[in-house]
């Protein structure tokens, strides 16, 4: 099994290869997504890596509230996305 973990307050400057590398320590990565804005193309800080159960568990407990690129990373199990009113 795998799990998605959220990672924010990412640096703007960070690319998926920095990321991937940060979490590689702690484990196999499967995949990273950094999310950037839509209409700009700019990093929005944060994104999703996925790491097999244990692996996530470890990289979770590890990562938290480290300092990465001068910033204090958010590290947890990423939640289901809320359903979104359709807009009118």
């Amino acid at each position: 099994m795998t799990k998605s973990l959220y990672v924010g307050n990412l640096p703007w400057s960070a690319t998926e290869e920095e990321v991937r590398s940060l979490f590689a320590n702690h484990g196999n990565v499967n995949s990273v997504k950094l999310v950037s804005d839509r209409e700009t193309g700019r990093a929005r800080g944060f994104g999703f890596v996925e790491m097999d159960d244990a692996d996530a568990a470890s990289a979770v407990e590890a990562l938290d509230g480290t300092s990465f690129g001068g910033r204090t990373l958010r590290v947890n199990e990423a939640q289901p996305k809320a359903p979104r009113q359709p807009r009118y």
